[in-house]
């Protein structure tokens, strides 16, 4: 008998009597996996999948932006589960016979969506995680002052060049509305539009919440970056109300959401 033939009834005798072999390609359905109490399920993730700890050990298929064909293949999944985004990615393992899903997870409703889409795919109970989300939803401060806030992706020194901010149809605008507030940016052509520092005194918001990862840009000078937030002739700037939020999961849209949504709430209602 050839290595081959023996390699392959290797194969079909674990798909059939083994679990399931799960392939992330993404830091928010990694998450949301090991949520599910599917953990053990994964065999790779992508990089920046950082929680829980336990994901920390498993293989790197490399980004979630450009994952490796070859690495996920050679894993033998049962299934490979990507974003809207990994579109290209999910339609090339089709052709091999893999098992694959697709999630969107653009805002709140999209991330409940995907969660029982994947619970019900993984033959999961995702009551309680829907429940934390929607217990945030339903408890989210309402603010007593409504304003106009704008979301930054980001801390920078220099504002000269283009500046990311949370736009229309996105997790973030859910949360300020939620929160009983406005986005300063009230165009609806992206979700996540570009401005320089003049479209952003143009917009004058009345508070900027800036999300910032010291773990993953430990470099930046925080007191010159938000000293060039506050010379910018803006209400935020006169009322003192430009913050900074750093948060492992303020960027990761999985069943966290719920933690976002307090945490965000917070900020625009002290």
């Amino acid at each position: 008998m050839s290595i081959k033939t023996i390699f392959l009834i290797l194969f079909f005798t674990l798909t059939l009597l083994g679990n399931e072999r799960i392939i992330s390609l993404s830091p928010s359905i990694t998450e949301i996996v090991y949520a599910l109490q599917k953990g053990n399920d994964l065999v790779a993730t992508s990089e920046y999948s950082l929680y829980p700890k336990e994901a920390q050990t498993l293989p790197i298929i490399g980004s979630y932006s450009n994952p490796n064909l070859e690495k996920i293949i050679a894993l033998s999944p049962t299934l490979v589960v990507g974003q809207n985004f990994n579109q290209e990615t999910l339609e090339k393992l089709k052709k091999f016979n893999i098992k694959t899903l697709m999630l969107r997870h653009q805002t709140i409703d999209d991330i409940k969506s995907s969660i029982i889409k994947l619970s019900n795919e993984l033959h999961a109970d995702s009551k309680t995680i829907i429940d934390e989300i929607n217990n945030a939803i339903k408890n989210a401060p309402k603010s007593k002052n409504p304003h106009k806030v704008m979301i930054v992706y980001g801390l920078r020194e220099d504002l000269r060049s283009g500046i990311y901010i949370a736009g229309n149809e996105i997790i973030f605008n859910d949360i300020i509305t939620l929160c009983g507030n406005t986005n300063a940016y009230n165009a609806n052509q992206t979700n996540q539009p570009v401005l320089s520092y003049e479209n952003v005194i143009a917009l004058n918001p009345d508070q900027i919440i800036i999300l910032h990862s010291n773990a993953s840009n430990p470099h930046i000078n925080k007191e010159k970056a938000l000293s060039a937030w506050h010379s910018l002739p803006t209400n935020a700037s006169k009322n003192k109300r430009i913050t900074v939020v750093d948060e492992s999961y303020i960027n990761i849209p999985s069943h966290r959401v719920a933690l976002s949504i307090e945490r965000l709430c917070y900020e625009m209602n002290r």
